[in-house]
């Protein structure tokens, strides 16, 4: 039987249909009539019937569709993608009451390798009831091509692959496995969704002409741009498929802004693919290349073979980061960085010495009360903006929101330093809060709204850290007398009118100007002790605008 080709270049038609080795795909008519049916239904009776011969996968019979049942047919959201016949459209089939979800194909828009099945329909043969040749029935016949070459993607996927300990260096190692399997490569791009409050994915960039793999990041506001959203990555994130464009000749199709730029590198293809994680998340890997004529079916078939195990593996190193992303989100970072190295049991953690900082929203009861739920949210959040803000860029580490209140943590490594870094960070954190809040409330008193005021305790002691609650809830956290005696000392910021204060523990170790406010009685702690502000200056400075 004669073969018949989608039209495309003489040089990749040789490629396709009369190599003996390696990835390929044919496409030829038969006149035999197929019929196909479904829970008793004949759903498709055709002589027209074009069959798909692919390297190591069983043949696929696509059916025009004046010779299918469409009304059986109810059209879904999936699609998938092969980086050579296009983006896959998918129907559920139901048939007097049975049905098979997305059992039912179609390339609607095929790329020229496939152009020939164009609109063509083709169904999933073990969700059939039976297929019939001239009126007998036939069975699925096995993968052809046995005699194929390996696919060397694979070999380095089973035994190298394996090696890369993160994503720059498996998205180093698949540009040089590809390179080697024979890509024309001249720049590849992996682009990973993250789970980060700041940032929306990663960008991996590997180039021919470079020394190494860059990683970038996208923030959430990024990927707000119009750069973004007129990108090939916005379609493939919205799970459109993947994009393949053919950059050579007289007239490119230059549907995508960055397809101008890759024209004027002298780009002659560009495959952008989706990578799905196990949890339906979608990635994106993008290859580049200036060889005349492109990519090949066979380098693009050999890739499409290993896409779903790559996915598994890259997965798992974003889960990595993903995980540590978030313990330092939630918990602190040197607090996650110690549960992701295994301080995960009840009990485990370690005594240190510290600054401790514990500050309180002022009035924020009263704030509650009287502003919108979305008021109120969004002045907690400028007054955390301010604060955490402050503490982490001096070096110090918040552990807790209790309400309105947070609890940081500057690490002391020598406890018996005189006068060690973290009392003097602690204090420019104070002062950075402070302008932060300043400037919040110029705008807020402009606005009418009311002005955020806090009270700030600095302590200085021995604590517990680590992990404390139950087997089945735990939190990572600061415990110990010094931490009270913090909460404590911060409580006197309302009846002594001070926005700062500090212990004699923490003020022994303070650069010198602190003010001695005389001795004080903590709530549930015995006996008094010392207590210290900031000179005037430093004292009340939203309360004066």
């Amino acid at each position: 039987m004669e073969i018949v080709q989608s039209k495309y270049s003489p040089d990749d038609q040789n490629d396709i249909a009369n190599s003996h080795i390696g990835y390929r795909m044919v496409i030829e008519p038969t006149d035999k009539r197929i019929q196909v049916v479904f829970n008793g239904e004949t759903i498709v009776d055709s002589r027209k019937v074009m069959i798909m011969e692919e390297t190591r996968l069983p043949p696929v019979y696509y059916f025009p569709r004046e010779d299918v049942r469409m009304d059986f047919l109810s059209r879904t959201d999936r699609r998938s993608n092969c980086p050579f016949k296009g983006n896959a459209s998918y129907w559920n089939i139901e048939v007097g009451g049975k049905s098979a979800e997305n059992a039912v194909w179609s390339y609607e828009n095929a790329y020229d390798e496939a152009a020939i099945v164009n609109g063509y329909v083709a169904f999933y043969w073990n969700e059939m009831d039976y297929w019939l040749v001239d009126g007998e029935e036939m069975n699925q016949r096995s993968a052809t091509d046995q005699i194929a070459k390996t696919n060397p993607l694979v070999n380095w996927l089973v035994r190298d692959a394996w090696k890369a300990n993160s994503t720059v260096e498996h998205v180093e190692a698949l540009a040089v496995a590809l390179m080697s399997a024979g890509f024309p490569l001249s720049s590849l791009r992996l682009f990973v969704r993250t789970l980060n409050p700041q940032l929306f994915a990663r960008f991996y960039s590997w180039r021919r002409d470079g020394d190494e793999v860059v990683e970038n990041e996208a923030t959430h506001a990024g990927v707000q741009s119009e750069q973004y959203l007129n990108s090939p990555l916005a379609l493939i994130i919205k799970g459109e498929g993947g994009v393949r464009r053919r950059l050579e000749g007289p007239d490119p199709n230059l549907d995508f802004p960055v397809l101008e730029d890759l024209v004027k590198e002298g780009t002659t293809d560009y495959v952008a693919v989706p990578l799905n994680f196990s949890d339906g998340q979608i990635n994106v890997l993008t290859l580049v290349t200036d060889e005349p004529g492109g990519f090949t079916t066979e380098q693009l078939g050999n890739l499409y073979e290993i896409l779903p195990n790559l996915g598994r593996l890259l997965e798992a190193h974003a889960q990595r980061i993903s995980s540590l992303t978030l313990l330092k989100t939630y918990l602190g970072r040197n607090a996650g960085e110690r549960v992701n190295s295994g301080l995960v049991k009840r009990g485990d953690g370690e005594e240190m010495h510290a600054v401790i900082w514990f500050s309180d929203l002022r009035q924020s009861t009263n704030m509650a009360d009287t502003m919108s739920r979305e008021e109120y949210l969004a002045a907690l959040n400028l007054y955390f903006d301010c604060v955490v803000g402050a503490v982490i860029d001096h070096g110090g580490e918040v552990l807790k929101f209790i309400g309105d209140a947070v609890l940081a943590i500057f690490p002391i490594e020598n406890p018996n330093e005189l006068h060690p870094d973290a009392c003097a960070m602690a204090i420019s954190a104070i002062h950075t809060a402070d302008k932060q809040l300043f400037e919040v409330n110029l705008d807020r008193s402009a606005e009418g709204q009311p002005l955020l005021n806090i009270g700030t305790a600095l302590h200085r002691g021995t604590i517990t850290y680590g992990n404390v609650g139950t087997e089945r809830r735990l939190d990572f956290t600061v415990i110990g007398p010094a931490v009270n005696e913090t909460a404590r000392i911060e409580d006197l910021c309302k009846t002594l009118g001070e926005r700062v204060l500090m212990s004699s523990a923490f003020a022994s170790g303070a650069p010198d100007g602190l003010i001695s406010l005389g001795e004080h009685s903590l709530r549930g702690v015995k006996g008094s002790q010392e207590i210290f502000g900031l000179p005037s200056s430093g004292q009340q400075i939203a309360e004066n605008i």
